[in-house]
């Protein structure tokens, strides 16, 4: 077949579901109309640790408008299946309700369920909790660790004895929430044994397969319905346990049933990104080549399961090194389970390694992109393959140029306005083209429209828009004559909305599919005797604007409309399917990006404030430019939003978050976001995926910490080696 012409691909074209956002009419999880519905609270454990010995629920039961309170001694015993096909691969959940026993602080102990949100939340209020407390374990540094995972090559240890140059370094990052502006909200809706919920997922099929497993049904028996999603980060890559309590509290109740977490709620009822110690030894002879380096890793994980992200992969493949050692250690602590937030292990990493990467620049007096150029590795020496595509020296050139790097004096505090030190920063960034097994399926109607259909969903950066540009240059369609819709279960199955892997995964399938469409239109044209293009070669037919021609001559041709209605045909239709080749990869598949930012940091006060930034990404193919840059500039807030703001604070007496709100949570406003620019290298990477994309959500965010970093060090000649960046560390 000859390749279709591009025009939606590549264009700068505006969200297809834009208008439905901004005039209300997209529905979110909580706003799903679902008659009968009646409103559930979780009551929150008052302590980090311990035994429940007795609650009293007379008073809430007796309230107008409460219908029921459950909580351990009257909750049914559910079945939590092992389901190899879960969320939670180990099999081990907080099976809500199921025993007696405390985990962490805010741990739903009891759901109350009423007519009304109002007469819920005061019952809830009313429920009594009796508490055998014990010292919950929240402090990263004080417990014991879980068996180190460990990779070596060569021996690190004995080059960095040889070393003519060495730096160790410690670093410790603090624990992150993603905050998205959808809070967390589901409804559950019971028809016999049929499960129905609407609930604010990233990956409907994965919410699908743990409910089915808790309660013991088959996959067809539960329907996971998310069409918008406002926001996630990662927050909602797994089903967390008041799905569970919602779709529990309806069956109680037989009552269709909804829950909304509260913002407090969503510190301690979903994942967040774990606190790090990370210490680093790197090693290098005089001229800035990379020899050795030690990487002993700490994390936080919950008690009850083990999370583990990808925190080692940068330090194996970034920068070219022939011995390397890695330890990587899981602390359990009295804490709900972290769970990946964009640039999930990349992000920790990254701010790591370019934080030394530069103080090593700077002990050499060598600048720090030609120290990183210096030390450009030619395959994976990881994997020893070759990478698919890496442009990273491109990657640096243009943003130096843009950026007016030579015009950054190298000697810290020698730059100044007034009462404010300029800095100027770098860094390098990495994230892993991630691809995963992806189903779509595409119909073109008899009016020569078409509608394709996966089960993905969209947090927000496009979807609905990126796959509806593949499907319409696919099938030969304008962008109007095409309806995506996602976020059912009942569609064909896709990975999680995550890990920057929904372009690669689900775009490949759907355009597998609609590749499908447009041969069965073409093959049924080129067999018509009375169509135009009897007999012409299917591969010199193209469609555009929902016209079949031949490419040698555009004057001989017809219609989908005209082809499907001479043949009796109501629609045409396919199932596409996309995975990665099985068995061991002939490439390393990452993306890159060069970060560079200006500082300014008040000599007096130590205040921090970012001027401007600028991204330089390596990402394969670009489908739709405006909705990157919107991906690009969201990610450089979300990384001055690490560096300078974002910690979660825990009271190691009791384990309760301290600033679980936005008052006291801090996050980047306006104000602080002044100058973004995000450049994409001109490319593709055809061998990750048919449509050649690498994935760019998680990437635009790694790097933008340690440029920050390097930069207030050039501006005041601290080092920060502990985000987020204060004030104090600067005085």
């Amino acid at each position: 077949m000859s390749p279709q012409p591009q025009a939606a691909v590549g264009a700068p074209l505006s969200r297809v579901d834009g208008r439905l956002k901004v005039t209300g009419k997209a529905l979110y999880a909580a706003e799903h109309d679902v008659d009968g519905a009646v409103h559930a609270v979780i009551v929150d454990a008052a302590i980090g640790r311990g035994r429940i010995t007795g609650i009293d629920t007379r008073t809430a039961e007796a309230q107008q408008g409460v219908l029921k309170v459950i909580h351990h001694r009257n909750a049914p015993k559910l079945p939590y299946r092992d389901n190899s096909g879960s969320n939670n691969p180990e099999g081990r959940r907080l099976r809500v309700f199921q025993d007696d026993r405390v985990r962490f602080h805010g741990q739903p102990v009891a759901v109350v369920v009423a007519t009304t949100l109002e007469a819920a939340q005061h019952g809830a209020s009313l429920v009594k909790v009796r508490y055998d407390a014990e010292q919950p374990s929240t402090d990263l540094t004080g417990a014991e660790p879980d068996e180190p995972t460990r990779y070596a090559r060569g021996d690190a240890e004995a080059a960095l004895r040889a070393a003519a140059v060495g730096l160790d370094l410690t670093y410790r990052t603090a624990r992150n929430h993603h905050n998205p502006m959808e809070p967390h909200a589901t409804i559950a809706s019971w028809d016999g044994n049929r499960l129905t919920v609407w609930d604010k997922t990233q990956w409907v099929v994965g919410t699908q397969t743990e409910l089915a497993a808790v309660f013991g049904l088959e996959m067809d028996a539960v329907r996971v319905i998310s069409p918008f999603v406002g926001g996630g980060f990662g927050t909602a890559l797994r089903c967390w346990p008041h799905v569970v309590v919602a779709a529990l509290a309806a069956r109680e109740s037989k009552r269709p049933v909804k829950l909304v977490l509260s913002r407090k709620q969503m510190y301690f009822g979903t994942g967040f990104r774990p606190s790090y110690e990370y210490r680093l030894r790197l090693g290098s002879d005089r001229r800035g080549r990379l020899s050795a380096a030690v990487h002993e890793v700490d994390a936080e994980t919950s008690s009850y399961e083990k999370f583990t992200e990808s925190i080692l992969a940068a330090g194996q493949m970034l920068y070219s090194m022939p011995n390397v050692r890695q330890r990587y250690r899981t602390v359990p602590l009295n804490l709900p389970t972290p769970l990946y937030m964009r640039g999930p292990g990349f992000q920790t990493a990254s701010f790591v390694i370019e934080s030394a990467m530069d103080e090593l620049a700077h002990k050499l007096g060598i600048d720090p992109i030609e120290l990183r150029r210096r030390n450009e590795p030619s395959e994976d020496e990881s994997k020893g393959v070759p990478f698919s595509t890496r442009r990273l020296r491109e990657c640096y050139t243009v943003g130096a140029r843009e950026f007016g790097w030579h015009r950054r004096n190298p000697k810290p505090r020698a730059t100044r306005e007034g009462d404010w030190l300029i800095g100027r920063g770098m860094a390098a960034g990495v994230y892993d083209t991630s691809r995963m097994p992806a189903q779509a399926r595409a119909r073109l109607d008899a009016d020569g429209t078409a509608v394709v259909e996966a089960a993905a969903t969209d947090m927000g950066p496009g979807t609905y828009t990126s796959q509806t540009q593949v499907a319409a240059d696919a099938l030969g369609l304008t962008m109007r004559a095409v309806t995506f819709r996602l976020g059912d279960s009942l569609y064909p199955q896709t990975p999680p909305h995550g890990g920057s892997m929904t372009m690669a995964s689900v775009g490949s399938a759907v355009l597998d599919a609609c590749n499908q469409v447009r041969r069965q239109a073409i093959d049924l044209a080129v067999q018509d005797r009375e169509s135009p293009l009897y007999g012409v070669p299917a591969d010199d037919v193209v469609v555009r604007n929902g016209r079949l021609h031949r490419k040698s001559n555009p004057a001989r041709g017809e219609t989908y409309a005209r082809l499907l209605a001479r043949n009796d045909r109501a629609h045409l239709e396919a199932g596409g399917s996309f995975a990665p080749p099985s068995g061991p990869e002939r490439h390393s598949f990452y993306g890159y990006n060069a970060t560079f930012a200006e500082v300014a940091v008040d000599a007096a006060l130590g205040l921090v404030r970012v001027r401007r930034m600028l991204g330089v990404y390596d990402a394969g193919r670009i489908i739709s430019p405006k909705l990157a840059d919107s991906q690009a500039i969201g990610g450089m807030v979300g990384g001055i939003g690490t560096a300078l703001l974002e910690h979660t604070v825990t009271d190691h007496r009791d384990g309760r978050i301290v600033n679980a709100n936005l008052a006291d949570y801090l996050v980047p406003v306006n104000a602080d976001v002044p100058d973004l620019k995000a450049i994409y290298l001109d490319g593709e990477d055809r061998e990750a995926d048919p449509l050649g994309v690498k994935g760019l959500g998680e990437l635009v965010m790694i790097g933008v910490a340690p440029a920050i970093a390097n930069a207030v060090f050039n501006a005041t000649g601290r080092r920060i080696r502990e985000l987020p960046i204060t004030a104090e560390a600067l005085l």
